[in-house]
């Protein structure tokens, strides 16, 4: 996410943090360039005049002209003002719904994020039913009952209107004590009036806790445009933004709050029935300016149960602790999204493979296994001559040697950085300048 966006940002700081003192003219040219990098990033153009404008008031005033690191006093209220941007608080983890429907047009995601949603609260100690309310879009019922039987969460559906089908599944979940109830509403290609009747009616009946509008982020002001429209129509409490791991522009997400006045509330990050993350404003503002994002980090690793391990272990961390890891690790995401999240780490990523999947997994063993035990023990004592043998007895090239190694170091480093970080009883903000 935001990957082209946080590059040219970290570009324009890394021009003007070697200046001891920045004076107005500096700042004027810093939020020019910033100016054009939002407007490439396709961010709707009233929201950044107005953006800027807060931060140019800001960043003029004495104490930051004055201070003895001016360019980070600028970065500061860059991330304050994007995290006010981007909605400052998040509401989800408050609690769990009773009732969620979902809309939004066909095709933007609704019901793989249905099912994403109930693996989210799932988690949460909730008891999610799916329901099948989209009766126009062919096979779309058989759609979300393959999703509900992958992720053992049932699918309530009836052969009758879309309204009845919510009303009668809102009863039936009370009854069977589930929570969330989760609506999957019909679609359509575009916005038109028997969308928004079959919607304002079905909402008036079951009074929903929840109206989450599901967008296609990668449409870029078009979501922005979609969400407004909807606003307009039904009270939408939150918005969902599909495909964000494909917008590395990042447009929609920066301008959904300000232009439609409904926060976002999950971002979709992949395609496993996992890959949907809370939207965090200020772990969001963070990533955005480079300055990674360690607290969702450290919750992903928790949920995947390597905390107490790597603490014990770092130290002595070798190739068979690798191998165990990357086990874990294969099911917390993509490792270069996972190192991107570390302060100061996002620029290392680039070269990454880009996921850790069982037929990886596999070639890492053979390769593993063709080491001797001083050698998984102390990886640093594998020299060229080695790295041949290494290769030829696991069927590799001396490159994929090379590039195993390189990662081992990095998710080292990786877990070094958690581990620092959890000892000190602190997260770091902008790389601990603030």
């Amino acid at each position: 996410m935001f990957e082209s966006l946080t590059q040219k940002i970290q570009g324009i700081f890394d021009k003007v943090r070697r200046r001891g003192k920045l004076s107005e003219a500096d700042i004027n040219e810093i939020l020019r360039e910033i100016r054009i990098v939002l407007l490439e990033a396709d961010v709707n153009y009233k929201v950044v005049k107005d953006f800027l404008a807060k931060v140019k008031d800001k960043a003029l005033q004495e104490t930051v002209l004055k201070s003895i690191s001016p360019s980070e006093q600028v970065l500061k209220i860059l991330y304050e003002e994007l995290t006010e941007l981007l909605g400052r608080e998040s509401k989800v983890d408050k609690h769990v719904p009773s009732v969620i429907m979902l809309v939004g047009l066909q095709g933007s995601g609704k019901t793989t994020t249905g099912g994403k949603l109930s693996v989210y609260y799932k988690k949460k100690q909730g008891r999610p039913l799916l329901v099948a309310c989209d009766t126009r879009r062919p096979a779309a019922v058989h759609q979300l009952e393959w999703i509900g039987n992958s992720i053992n969460v049932p699918v309530y559906k009836e052969e009758t209107d879309p309204i009845s089908i919510a009303e009668h599944a809102i009863k039936f979940g009370r009854e069977k004590v589930y929570s969330p109830v989760i609506l999957d509403t019909s679609g359509r290609l575009h916005i038109d009036d028997e969308l928004m009747t079959e919607l304002k009616e079905t909402y008036q009946r079951v009074h929903p806790d929840e109206v989450f509008l599901v967008v296609d982020a990668m449409t870029g002001q078009d979501a922005v445009n979609i969400g407004e429209s909807f606003a307009k129509f039904i009270p939408v409490t939150g918005i969902i933004l599909t495909k964000m791991d494909g917008d590395a522009r990042g447009g929609a997400a920066l301008s959904m709050r300000a232009v439609t006045g409904v926060p976002i509330v999950f971002v979709g990050t992949g395609e496993k029935s996992d890959a949907l993350e809370p939207f965090y404003p200020d772990r969001i503002a963070m990533r955005i300016l480079g300055m990674g994002d360690i607290k969702t980090l450290v919750e992903k690793v928790e949920s995947a149960a390597l905390r107490e391990k790597e603490v014990k272990s770092i130290e002595k961390f070798d190739m068979n602790d690798f191998m165990e890891q990357l086990r874990e690790i294969k099911n917390m995401g993509p490792l270069d999204q996972l190192i991107s999240l570390i302060p100061g780490m996002s620029k290392v990523t680039a070269n990454m493979p880009v996921s850790v999947d069982e037929k990886r997994l596999k070639r890492i063993e053979a390769i593993i296994s063709s080491m001797t035990k001083k050698e998984r023990e102390n990886p640093h004592t594998i020299d060229a001559s080695r790295k041949k043998r290494i290769a030829k007895g696991s069927g590799a090239t001396v490159q994929e040697v090379n590039q195993l190694l390189k990662q081992y170091e990095q998710i080292k480093e990786m877990i070094r950085q958690v581990s620092r970080m959890e000892k000190k009883g602190r997260f770091p903000m902008l790389g601990g300048r603030l």
